[in-house]
């Protein structure tokens, strides 16, 4: 019985990826000196074994037939040459290219490691280095961005308790100094003065919602949208459809936050470079995430770099592991999407 099962047992199975795989890794774990090193060897032996056993003489003086045969073979050497060393060190290359175009704000940049050679230690060191960057980079934009919402609240309730109580307290006066005078011309001066202080009053309390949205701490993130796209409308002329879907998860305060921010960031932009007559914004969510998209049919991003504004929606964005792209809208504008996965906030 044991013979007949060792008969109907099939061979193992020759799998040549993983001898090329090994074989690779057992390159990459030698030393970069020994490689190039090798790699010369190899194209001086091969001259070396070209002039021994070619039936080719050399003459003095130097025929001028020999003299390209020579020229022949030193060309053939360089070239191979050249293109050993370029293989030998594509890895560099790779990581050359890496550190020039890397972006902290833009995580989970990496160059796959393979083997324990000099090359793949020094990938190994520059990865470890993007991750204590981006650890303190995150760090220190959390602290700064904290900072700046605490400056924010502190702004806001100062024009809100000094700014907004001194103007009203002029409006009220200049509404009594209207109705005591009895000449016309000076009470409709008084009047247009009460309107100009009517209207300081509403800007600054305008302001002050911006910069404290106090709709977003006491009715949450869709009325917090909400009373941001009236107001934005109001003031710009904008249209701007909004597209909420109801039945929104608890959110931390946090991620409500960064998503307020980067609704109102993004619509200001909008309002203020793109040129648009439209703008459609919509929160969405699933089981896994939360998704906000801005969508706008103006001039769109083109050639443009990315400025204070954008960046600084790309550092909110990953204070809650969140990504921000951006792109070419359908409408020929731009498309904001920024989708905050769930699982931060317990889902």
């Amino acid at each position: 019985m044991s013979r007949l099962l060792m008969a109907r047992t099939p061979p193992a199975l020759y799998l040549p990826s993983q001898e090329t795989a090994s074989a690779k890794e057992g390159v990459l774990s030698v030393p970069l000196f020994w490689r190039i090193f090798a790699l010369n060897a190899v194209v001086l032996a091969a001259a070396t074994a070209l002039l021994l056993w070619a039936p080719v003489t050399v003459s003095v003086p130097v025929v001028f037939t020999e003299a390209l045969v020579l020229l022949g073979g030193l060309v053939v050497m360089l070239i191979a040459n050249a293109v050993l060393l370029q293989v030998g060190l594509a890895p560099l290359d790779r990581l050359s290219r890496r550190m020039a175009t890397v972006d902290l704000l833009r995580p989970g940049q990496r160059l796959p490691v393979a083997g324990q050679g000099g090359v793949s230690q020094l990938i190994r060191a520059f990865n470890d280095m993007l991750a204590r960057l981006e650890a303190e980079r995150a760090a220190s934009n959390t602290r700064a961005l904290s900072a700046q919402e605490a400056e924010r609240r502190r702004i806001a309730q100062e024009l809100h308790d000094e700014v907004g109580q001194s103007l009203t307290a002029v409006l009220l006066e200049l509404i009594h100094a209207a109705e005591r005078v009895d000449d016309a011309d000076l009470r409709a001066d008084l009047e247009h003065a009460e309107e100009t202080t009517r209207e300081s009053l509403d800007e600054v309390r305008r302001l002050a919602r911006r910069l404290r949205p106090g709709v977003l701490e006491d009715l949450g993130l869709v009325s917090a949208l909400t009373a941001l796209v009236t107001d934005l409308s109001m003031h710009t002329g904008l249209a701007i459809l909004h597209d909420f879907q109801p039945g929104l998860p608890a959110l931390d305060e946090q991620t409500e936050l960064v998503v307020y921010r980067v609704a109102q960031e993004g619509l200001t932009n909008v309002a203020r470079h793109a040129e648009a007559a439209r703008v459609e914004i919509s929160l969405r969510h699933s089981d896994a995430v939360v998704g906000l998209r801005i969508r706008d049919d103006g001039r769109g991003l083109g050639l443009a770099h990315e400025g204070a504004g954008i960046r600084g929606m790309r550092e909110r964005a990953l204070l809650v592991g969140a990504t921000l792209d951006l792109g070419a809208s359908p409408t020929g504008g731009t498309e904001v999407n920024l989708v905050v996965p769930r699982e931060r906030n317990g889902a």
